[in-house]
């Protein structure tokens, strides 16, 4: 720009000393011949300033060259980006279509779920109708067995009788059963609730304002509870002919394993598990075998039982004391781990009663089990929902109720059942195990805790 000014500026004062020498003033006395040709001197300068106007215009093309090309490489740019824009915005709108679609199948799913939820409600009313109906017949035909064997104790038991006891236990078990597919389905209605809950939220993340209605409650903080074995109890009864325990069952010549009806004293009759083995009989108190019961029970469950007699169970606690508050006793732990190895203990021991939260205390007297239970201390029962003082924290890290001295110890036969491998320690240690004296952990595949009178005949 500098040289195209100069050679405007130049360019005229050349122009002008020619027309002073092509015309000259009128004042001359004698015009002097015009030269046909310019001088050389202006045609230099006339040069030098197209050649510096050439240089200028050089230069000015090749910046204008340079900034064409960078608006060139910044369009190319904002085109990329322009067109990633695009295809990210229709990923997205693609994204929006899908989860419109789901949320609406959601929503015709939570509105089955209602629905199913509404119906199983209904049934267990009903069923609760009937169990209250069957309740009171088995209360009638206890009064009417009682009357019976008051009135003719050396008739034998009228087949009849024998056909309605067959038809209550049944009936009771029909219940049961029912009661378990209640409980099952409700767990996977809760399941289906927390699905639709997670994608409402990622709903709401990505924008779209689209929510569920007529969702189900949410599931609540207790764990899941089971029908308690005290259903199977029956009152007071006034005759001597019932046992006290699986001993006299099996010194009365019943040898054979299992669900027997025992009345220890000043107790009601309530059914067990009776344990045969090589010359004596347990009663057994818990069985662990696969994980089909949930252990992790409330304190009332944990008092009265839970499970069933001929899989996994848990006896209950004051059933455990009436049978050992009549004599010394003898508790037997049996083990197995994943590799089928088998290992037991036995203990004598005293067991105290609700006021004292089951307090336990136990004396080794043989087996092959290291550091199952402390000896010499009293171990105090606690659950979830009932944590014995001093016992803070055992319940939620063990899972499931155990008897827990001052510190949480790391084995409790209540805990969760966990298949083996790929497990973490914690994981392990909230499951069956116990601690052997080298520190190792290991998980448990089936336990067994059963109790006899110290006075029977000694097995293994």
């Amino acid at each position: 720009m500098y040289t195209i000014k100069l050679f405007l500026f130049i360019a005229p004062l050349v122009i002008s000393s020619r027309i002073d020498q092509d015309y000259p003033s009128f004042d001359s006395v004698s015009p002097e011949p015009k030269s046909r040709f310019a001088m050389l001197d202006d045609v230099k300068i006339l040069a030098n300033g197209l050649l510096q106007l050439g240089h200028g215009l050089k230069d000015f093309v090749h910046k204008t060259k340079g900034q064409i090309n960078d608006i060139f490489q910044k369009l190319n740019i904002f085109d990329q980006s322009f067109y990633d824009l695009s295809l990210q915005t229709n990923e997205i709108k693609e994204e929006e279509k899908e989860l419109r679609r789901t949320t609406s199948r959601l929503q015709v799913k939570n509105e089955e779920v209602k629905n199913m939820s509404l119906e199983l409600n209904s049934k267990l009313e009903s069923l609760l109708e009937e169990k209250i109906l069957l309740q009171q017949k088995v209360r009638y035909l206890e009064d009417q067995l009682t009357n019976l064997i008051k009135n003719q104790p050396e008739i034998q038991e009228h087949p009849e009788i024998t056909s309605l006891k067959t038809f209550v236990e049944q009936q009771d078990n029909s219940i049961k059963d029912l009661l378990q597919i209640v409980e099952e389905q409700y767990r996977q209605l809760n399941q289906q609730h927390s699905q639709i809950k997670e994608i409402e939220n990622q709903l709401r993340r990505t924008g779209v304002q689209e929510s569920t209605e007529n969702s189900l409650s949410s599931k609540p903080r207790a764990p899941r509870t089971t029908p308690s074995l005290h259903l199977n109890e029956t009152k007071n009864v006034e005759h001597d002919d019932i046992p006290a325990d699986c001993t006299i069952i099996y010194n009365r010549g019943e040898h054979t394993s299992g669900i027997y009806s025992i009345r220890p004293s000043n107790s009601q009759v309530f059914n067990v598990y009776c344990d045969v083995t090589s010359g004596s009989s347990w009663t057994l108190i818990q069985h662990r075998i696969d994980g089909s019961q949930n252990f992790n029970e409330t304190w009332e469950n944990y008092k009265y039982g839970f499970g069933r007699l001929d899989g996994e169970f848990w006896l209950g606690l004051e059933k455990i004391y009436s049978l050992v508050k009549q004599s010394k006793y003898i508790l037997r732990i049996e083990l197995e781990d994943w590799k089928d190895n088998k290992h037991y203990i036995e203990y004598s021991f005293h067991l105290g009663d609700h006021e004292t939260n089951y307090t336990l205390h136990l004396v080794e007297i043989a087996g092959n089990v290291p550091n199952a239970l402390p000896e010499h201390k009293d171990l105090m029962f606690s659950t979830w929902d009932h944590k014995a003082k001093g016992h803070f924290n055992c319940p939620e890290s063990n899972s499931g109720g155990w008897w827990c001295h001052d510190v949480c110890g790391e084995n409790n036969l209540n805990g969760k059942y966990n298949k083996p491998k790929a497990k973490t320690k914690p994981e392990r240690r909230r499951g069956i195990c116990w601690k052997s004296q080298n520190g190792r952990l290991y998980s448990i595949k089936s336990t067994k805790m059963l109790i006899r009178p110290t006075d029977s005949e000694n097995s293994e």
